[in-house]
């Protein structure tokens, strides 16, 4: 399994990982992840929200999920999980529900520390600085090992890194969503901070296996997105249709193009995309042996430029 560092503070990972978060917790579950574990995914992303169908208000479960699936797995996981957003509360970064969060996802995970601990959106009410330094603490306590941030602006990206060096942030990039290349990635080069993009394959839309509205089942949280619905479907689909036809040209599939084209953005970027099935996990791995020219490079920019897709990332629930 090739690896990857993320930030400047020595933690190093597998090139691809992981995201746990739309997993069911069931016995299929707890193998892939186990599979992936025994395959050199080391990345392991979660959160104290996320559960089967978090995003229709059901919240919390898929820590317990994949505390289950670390056992006698330990030593070969690196654990990433989240805290700050709560039930209709807005995001939280205070001092008394950092130390809150920490203790309950350590008792879910049934693990003596964190990996990588992210705050998941910035609290609008607690200074970043006072954020960065209460999860500093943790670390000197050993609760947590490395900081990241989820969802950041550059300008708070930049102030939290002067209080504590920041391993990661986590945002969505995929060939779907590049708004991040405008600041967020010449920053984070700058100061040395990975990138682990959720969402690499673009919800699923880059794997080429959604070709019509109704391939999506009637519960499929996707169905509320814009760029599922109407014209911004047919839209999308079209542009999928070309990134399909180059990888068949390159003897691979499209999720397998897309990875490989998040991975040769810079040598600090680990996606995470998720999975519930083991064959698409292998699958997604074998982005890794997909070696992109720069002429490969200069077409998938003419076929998939920034903003090429139709609709925004999120709507309206």
């Amino acid at each position: 399994m090739q690896q990857r560092k993320l930030g400047n503070e020595g933690l190093e990972v597998s090139a691809i990982g992981l995201g746990t978060m739309m997993m069911p917790d069931n016995d299929e579950s707890v193998h892939t992840i186990q599979g992936a574990l025994d395959m050199g995914v080391t990345m392991l992303d979660t959160a104290d929200l996320y559960g089967t169908e978090y995003l229709l208000g059901r919240f919390g479960g898929n820590e317990k999920l994949v505390g289950r699936a670390l056992k006698g797995r330990r030593y070969k996981a690196v654990i990433a999980t989240k805290f700050g957003i709560t039930h209709g509360q807005g995001p939280k970064g205070d001092p008394a529900y950092i130390k809150k969060s920490v203790d309950a996802s350590l008792y879910s995970l049934g693990l003596d520390y964190i990996d990588l601990y992210y705050q998941h959106r910035p609290d609008p009410n607690t200074p970043i600085e006072e954020t960065v330094g209460t999860m500093a603490d943790l670390v000197k306590q050993g609760k947590i090992r490395y900081i990241g941030l989820s969802e950041a602006p550059a300008d708070i990206i930049r102030r939290a890194h002067a209080v504590h060096p920041i391993t990661a942030v986590e945002t969505e990039y995929s060939l779907w969503s590049r708004e991040l290349e405008d600041e967020i990635l010449p920053l984070l080069k700058e100061l040395r901070v990975g990138l682990v993009p959720y969402s690499p394959l673009g919800r699923g839309f880059l794997t080429g296996q959604i070709k019509k509205f109704e391939d999506l089942p009637e519960d499929d949280y996707r169905r509320y997105y814009p760029r599922f619905q109407g014209e911004n479907f047919a839209k999308n689909v079209e542009v999928v249709s070309l990134i399909e036809r180059m990888a068949s040209q390159k003897g691979c599939t499209p999720a397998q193009l897309s990875l490989a084209w998040l991975l040769a953005q810079g040598e600090q970027i680990v996606p995470i995309p998720g999975t519930k099935r083991l064959d698409r996990l292998q699958e997604n791995l074998g982005a890794l042996q997909v070696k992109l020219t720069a002429q490969d490079l200069e077409e998938i920019e003419r076929i998939s430029p920034k903003g090429v897709a139709a609709g925004n990332r999120f709507g309206a629930f």
